[in-house]
């Protein structure tokens, strides 16, 4: 009797399949960085694992975190915004509560040395309690409330234990999972990184290679969002006064744009508003180390992204690139403390235009791919049926 061909080779398959080694959920992940990143740096005492990342993706995602059930990480970190929000120039929080400033991208977190805009956090594992806490952003009133309300939710039976070998949800393997799956939104392979690095001579136009020459040279980005010869962090993970801060808390005159509806937008003063919300101090690093040579100093941002990540400044009061080239051409807002790298810069008009598309051609081949897989993880919205406060008795 003839052997079927079809017959036999599913059957070869199937025992191919069957030898081959399948991954278990925990074990360690090493990320590959890509072109023009360098190794991605983990806690050593907190392994990366598959586990841990989908849970941390599905807390990322959960409404549920927030004290009313309505606001999740990703509401203000919105995953086809680049992580950030284009909508908002500071983000709005639990009620529509004022956040006196902008939303970050969570793009290349991992390589933040010190986190928030005045650096105030040092570890993803502990950032990730600000935001929850906070009485105008998520508005939990304590560690233990956010911990008893996951272990009533169903979408989180079993998975902390499975996650962190039998330890369920408490104040470390909540940091822990959220730290995890933000490790993993690294993003770089930009046509910038394929022509830098990668040797590509057709990854960028004449006009974009121009305005990499004006960013390491003329205009003196590169002092601030370093290019390095293996990778580029285009940051210093440093503080700098460019007098933005400044004009805010000394009541200078600034402008919003406020949306009035999907696409429509008008510029409005900011003293125009004070009759409903008058703007909330903010003296940057000096909150942090009380050092007066901090005062309205932020954090300088990583650029890879940066056509995605709009509105720009620790206040989001810069609506595009061109706006952005445009304010460090005027060389700041000029202040007792502004940082001497922030100078008059003489740009000309097709200069601004090429520095421009420069800063777009750092975007990350990976874009789309990191928001999809950051939707495809949606978790339920049914809240608990009771109120974890209400119902909680210790069980020891």
């Amino acid at each position: 009797m003839k052997a079927v061909p079809g017959v036999l080779l599913l059957w070869v398959l199937a025992l191919s399949a069957c030898e081959r080694p399948v991954v278990p959920v925990n074990a360690q992940i090493n990320l590959a960085p890509p072109l023009g990143l360098p190794a991605v740096p983990l806690p050593p005492d907190s392994p990366l694992t598959q586990a841990r990342i989908e849970l941390g993706r599905t807390l990322f995602m959960d409404r549920r975190l927030s004290h009313n059930n309505t606001l999740s990480c990703a509401m203000c970190h919105v995953p086809e915004q680049g992580f950030t929000s284009n909508e908002l120039g500071t983000a709005i929080g639990l009620e529509g509560q004022s956040i006196r400033r902008n939303s970050p991208t969570v793009y290349n977190v991992a390589y933040v040395e010190q986190l928030f805009h005045d650096g105030r956090e040092f570890s993803l594992e502990n950032q990730a309690w600000g935001p929850l806490l906070a009485g105008n952003e998520m508005a939990n009133p304590s560690i233990g409330y956010v911990i008893e309300k996951i272990k009533v939710l169903p979408d989180y039976a079993g998975r902390f234990e499975k996650a962190f070998d039998g330890r369920g949800p408490d104040v470390l393997t909540v940091g822990q999972a959220l730290a995890a799956y933000q490790c993993t939104l690294v993003s770089a392979n930009s046509r910038f990184d394929r022509w830098h690095y990668g040797k590509e001579q057709g990854a960028l136009t004449t006009d974009e290679q121009a305005g990499f020459r004006l960013f390491s040279g003329k205009a003196g980005c590169g002092a601030c969002h370093v290019v390095g010869e293996k990778h580029a962090l285009l940051t210093d993970n440093r503080f700098h006064n460019t007098g933005i801060g400044y004009a805010h808390s000394m009541g200078l005159p600034k402008t919003h744009r406020v949306q009035l509806a999907p696409g429509k937008f008008v510029d409005v003063e900011d003293r125009a508003l004070d009759s409903f919300e008058r703007p909330l101090a903010d003296v940057g690093r000096y909150e942090v180390t009380l050092d007066p040579a901090d005062s309205w100093a932020y954090r300088t941002p990583g650029l890879r992204n940066v056509a995605l990540t709009g509105p720009y400044m620790h206040d989001g009061s810069i609506a595009t690139l061109e706006e952005v080239v445009e304010f460090y051409d005027r060389g700041g807002i000029d202040n007792p403390q502004k940082d001497p790298l922030v100078k008059p810069l003489g740009l000309s008009s097709t200069e601004k235009q090429s520095l421009a598309a420069f800063l777009r051609s750092l975007t990350g081949d990976n874009v789309q791919k990191l928001a999809a897989e950051a939707r495809a993880a949606q978790p339920a919205d049914t809240p608990p049926e009771k109120d974890p406060a209400s119902t909680y008795r210790r069980s020891y």
